[in-house]
Parts: C-alpha cells; sequence; structure tokens
C-alpha cells in the first residue's frame, strides 16, 4: 500500500480503432438521447506526448451535484498531457427506482458511452462523491486500466435514502487492478474507519489538505504521480 500526501496547503470487448487525430478540438457538452451530458476532449496538439489509455470522468449532477465538482477542470488539465478525456455527467433516471437499479442504469450509460470511444485501450475511471458508487458499478462488470475514487462515501448505508432510496449491497470486486482513493485530511478518518477500499493495503491512498486542493494544482499533480507510476 502506498500512501500519498500532498505537501502543499493551498467493454466487455475492446475492437482496434484507428487513433482519434489531435486535431480535433473539443466539443461543446452535448446532449445524448437519455440526456446526459459528455464531452469529449482530444490530446492537446502542444502535448509532449499522446496516451494511448483514455480517461473517463463520471459524475451524476442531477443525483449528486458534488459528484461533479471540478471534473471539467482535471479534464483539460489531463488533455493538456496528452490524454484522451471523457467528460460524462450522467442523467438520473425519471421515476421510482430501487439503488440496485440506479445503478445499473448507470453502468449501462457509462459502458454505452465509452464503447463509442472506440479506442482499444481499458480507460481509468476518475469519480468523486457518490460517483463513485457508479464507478464500482461500472468496473464490477467492464474492464479498466485503473480506477481512482475521490472522496467516496465511507459506507454505502451512509448515503441519504434521497441518493440511495433502498439498501445497497457494499461491493465486493476483488482490487487485481491499480486502484487508489483520494481525500482530504477530514475524510480520512471516516474512511479508515468504514471504507472497503481504504482497509484493503493493496490500495493506493492520496490525502490532500482539503477539498480545494483536490482538484486543483496539488491534487491534480498527485493523481498524474500516480499515473505515471502505473506506467500510464
Amino acid at each position: 500500500m502506498r500512501l500519498l500526501a500532498s505537501i502543499v496547503y493551498s467493454p466487455h470487448s475492446w475492437a482496434a480503432a484507428k487513433p482519434i487525430p489531435r486535431t480535433r478540438l473539443p466539443q461543446p457538452f452535448r446532449q445524448s438521447s437519455s440526456s446526459t451530458r459528455y464531452l469529449l476532449r482530444t490530446p492537446a496538439a502542444s502535448a509532449h506526448r499522446e496516451v494511448p489509455t483514455p480517461i473517463v470522468f463520471v459524475s451524476s449532477s442531477t443525483w449528486d451535484p458534488p459528484s461533479a465538482k471540478g471534473m471539467s477542470t482535471a479534464s483539460s488539465w489531463f488533455s493538456q498531457r496528452g490524454f484522451t478525456c471523457l467528460e460524462l455527467d450522467l442523467a438520473r433516471p425519471s421515476g421510482n427506482v430501487s439503488s440496485q437499479e440506479l445503478m445499473k442504469h448507470y453502468e449501462s450509460e457509462v459502458a454505452s458511452h465509452i464503447r463509442l470511444l472506440s479506442i482499444p485501450f481499458a480507460p481509468v475511471i476518475i469519480a468523486r462523491r457518490a460517483g463513485a458508487l457508479i464507478a464500482q458499478s461500472y468496473i464490477s462488470s467492464y474492464p479498466a486500466t485503473a480506477l481512482l475514487l475521490i472522496s467516496p462515501p465511507p459506507a454505502d448505508a451512509v448515503l441519504p435514502r434521497t441518493l440511495l432510496p433502498t439498501p445497497l449491497p457494499e461491493f465486493n470486486f476483488e482490487t487485481k487492478f491499480p486502484c487508489a482513493v483520494m481525500c482530504t485530511k477530514h475524510e480520512r478518518p471516516a474512511l479508515e474507519a468504514a471504507n472497503r477500499l481504504w482497509k484493503d493495503p493493496g490500495v493506493d491512498k492520496i490525502v490532500v489538505k482539503d477539498d480545494e486542493a483536490v482538484m486543483g494544482h496539488e491534487g491534480l499533480m498527485e493523481i498524474e504521480q500516480w499515473m505515471d507510476e502505473l506506467g500510464i
């Protein structure tokens, strides 16, 4: 287990395809037929390298507004460093659904959009707050190069019924691929006490001073260092 601390306080199958041309510019947020908003950022022409592994930023601002905080900033930052970045802000389904049906809905949405990338490399999945549940639901069924959860709930049971209307079993996927949890110093004790992944010695931990540092320069540098150490 590797523990990082910021010292600055401030699809089932992947079809081979041609790389996305670097001359394409990021498009404004678009809406799919399901009302999910998405934005694809291709590697900046000024980047010193083009990374074959894409990064997918998963959120659902209509379900959990904090899940989307800082995602556009991070996506833009990493595209400048040669990554293809896909931002997914998933629409909450209409009607009354159970928590498990909700997760299956989100999992299907993420899988569908990743499949459309047509890149023959499983992505790095990054999610924040309750969006971490969506990422874990996807990871339970589909391949990923790595998983980073930012400020995840200590446990599913602590989330209010406005987010999870019915009990949701804790995820039990095996961490046989690189995983990391990032949090603030304030969030760390709760995660140490109850979070399954935090207790896993094979999961990397990244701790920064506060919420602003998470998607600020310090946090983004920590994420980049983590991926560099993984060889991504």
